[in-house]
């Protein structure tokens, strides 16, 4: 089993288990070159906000988007569009990365500007 695969397997019993609990929940993915979060409703079927690294906005602040700054900053934008459709618990979907890095500073700026998971 390689890497990816081994991935994906990690990222289905993920998201089984939250699917199970119906809650709304912060996906993460994350490239080399990039990052993204969506917050997907709890049916599963609708996204209701994104963020990204290759946003306009962002690529005007940052000159890279594969590195910790860019991912602290994806994680604030994320928050404060959850904030305004008035979501403020998620279950955190790390589709099957590690809990570190860039995943783990995203999930840490969303968390101190108001999400919970």
């Amino acid at each position: 089993m390689d890497k990816n695969t081994a991935r994906l397997r990690r990222a289905r019993k993920t998201r089984a288990r939250i699917a199970d609990q119906k809650a709304t929940r912060l996906v993460v993915y994350r490239s080399n070159c990039n990052i993204y979060a969506q917050i997907i409703d709890a049916t599963g079927g609708k996204v209701l906000a994104s963020a990204s690294s290759v946003e306009v906005d962002v690529r005007k602040e940052l000159p890279n988007g594969g590195n910790i700054n860019a991912a602290v900053l994806v994680g604030k934008r994320i928050a404060d569009k959850a904030k305004q459709l008035g979501i403020a618990e998620v279950a955190f979907d790390r589709s099957g990365f590690r809990y570190h890095g860039r995943v783990k500073a995203l999930a840490d700026a969303a968390r101190e500007n108001g999400l919970s998971f």
